[in-house]
């Protein structure tokens, strides 16, 4: 099968610089469609799935290349090889940040700049380090998802969503969470809550934006601080938002924060 069938690519908008989107745990390239409609006059945007989501080939997906986010980030260099469109704008929302700076890390030539949207290095707190859980946390919150796969959709979506004044979001993102297959789902939760990527930051050698959300459960705001301070060309917005998914959120100011980054 061919990359483009296996990530299901889609592009939209017929010119101009490429700009890639890639979306989080339990999601699919659904969850950009707030955004990249401020996009497609100016850019040629790209949309994929992580191999395990929406409707890439799930057959594709194996433990072994996915044991940890370098699988994902192969992934989304064979997709820009393939496509030859030059430099991408990457934009990232949560693991995706990591997959982005995995990949920007190994092949600094294919991409132009990063947009990272509630970006987490790790989640675990480590001596001074705050990623927001104990390892204790985290290694409950796996195992409820291990027993219980529907159950932790439906309690966790909403809490990450962030917004209990629009509880259809929630309501979305549980069925997002749902509908991924509960044995990948596993094994990707367990690889991105225990992942470390703290030391691959300083190596990312391109303009990085950081784009968190003032309340964040996932993403607090010592992580995008720590982020900042560890990618050497970069900057950080805090949008006036709550929850994790800005892009689902407050896709206007995510989408002007990423505009106001850009050259023009």
């Amino acid at each position: 099968m061919s990359v483009i069938a296996r990530n299901n690519v889609q592009i939209l908008g017929n010119s101009g610089p490429l700009m890639v989107f890639a979306h989080g745990f339990g999601c699919d390239q659904n969850m950009w469609r707030f955004v990249t409609p401020s996009f497609t006059d100016d850019f040629r945007v790209v949309l994929f799935d992580l191999v395990g989501a929406g409707r890439s080939d799930l057959s594709a997906w194996s433990p072994e290349r996915y044991s940890s986010l370098d699988g994902y980030a192969d992934d989304v260099l064979e997709i820009l090889r393939e496509l030859d469109l030059g430099k991408a704008i990457f934009v990232g929302h949560s693991v995706s940040a990591m997959i982005g700076v995995l990949a920007a890390r190994a092949a600094p030539e294919l991409f132009s700049h990063l947009v990272l949207v509630g970006p987490s290095p790790k989640y675990i707190n480590e001596g001074d380090y705050v990623g927001g859980f104990s390892a204790t946390e985290i290694e409950e919150l796996l195992e409820f998802l291990d027993s219980n796969h529907m159950g932790w959709s439906a309690a966790m979506a909403p809490m990450i969503m962030g917004t209990p004044d629009r509880p259809e979001l929630g309501e979305e993102l549980t069925n997002s969470f749902c509908r991924t297959d509960p044995e990948i789902a596993r094994h990707f939760a367990r690889t991105t809550f225990t992942a470390d990527n703290r030391s691959d930051l300083a190596h990312v050698a391109i303009p990085t934006l950081i784009l968190q959300c003032r309340e964040d459960i996932i993403a607090p705001q010592a992580v995008g601080k720590y982020v900042l301070d560890a990618i050497p060309d970069s900057q950080l917005v805090t949008l006036d938002a709550t929850g994790h998914c800005p892009n689902l959120s407050a896709p206007e100011a995510t989408s002007t924060a990423i505009r106001d980054f850009l050259p023009a």
